[in-house]
């Protein structure tokens, strides 16, 4: 049921879960993600950093994505699109980033869903593509999420997703303009394999 199509050595995976297929972004993407972003700006914004006066202008969209396929290229962040199955409708965003080798070989998971489709579990089906990817091809052994305490649908995503709650960070990130304290949870290789799920296929 879950299909990863790994492309090139060069890093532009796609990943196909249940009901759910991710890839990088595309300049065609633009109007479709400005849309959204824009009709969830209210949504959104009390869980991320200050949205700037360029935020969603073309110009800054560019900028994105030559990051994005830096990062990717170098193995040192993925960014991926979250689209329906046929991979038309665009439903959200999520990054593997912060990727660390050697005797670490962990990540940090980041996220954010458009309002038409919140609530419906789509996040929760590409996390867990996402984990495929960081656990069976990228080999990590960790994978680190930070949340507001107040976030309730981040918390239940974690916890649906078999994170475990490790600790209480002070003043964390920048959120909306304010220093806040997150809860930071974890997901291990150990635990994702000890999860009843059927294997991929590749």
């Amino acid at each position: 049921m879950r299909l990863l199509d790994w492309t090139q050595a060069s890093a532009r995976p796609s990943l196909t879960g249940r009901g759910v297929s991710l890839r990088l972004p595309r300049a065609s993407d633009y109007p479709q993600w400005r849309e959204l972003r824009e009709t969830s700006r209210d949504f959104l914004t009390p869980w991320e950093p200050l949205w700037s006066e360029v935020e969603l202008s073309r110009a800054a969209y560019r900028l994105r994505l030559k990051r994005y396929r830096r990062d990717a290229r170098d193995r040192a962040s993925y960014t991926f699109f979250v689209f329906d199955e046929a991979g038309a409708q665009l439903q959200g965003g999520l990054t593997l980033g912060r990727i660390q080798r050697g005797v670490a070989q962990s990540a940090t998971l980041g996220y954010w869903m458009g309002v038409p489709f919140a609530g419906r579990g789509v996040m929760a089906r590409a996390v867990e593509a996402v984990c495929i990817f960081a656990f069976e091809v990228e080999r990590l052994h960790r994978i680190e999420a930070a949340c507001l305490p107040k976030n309730e649908r981040s918390t239940r995503l974690l916890e649906k997703s078999g994170f475990r709650l490790e600790g209480h960070l002070r003043d964390y990130l920048k959120i909306a303009g304010v220093w806040e304290d997150h809860h930071l949870y974890s997901l291990l290789i150990d635990d994702w394999a000890a999860r009843a799920r059927p294997g991929p296929t590749a």
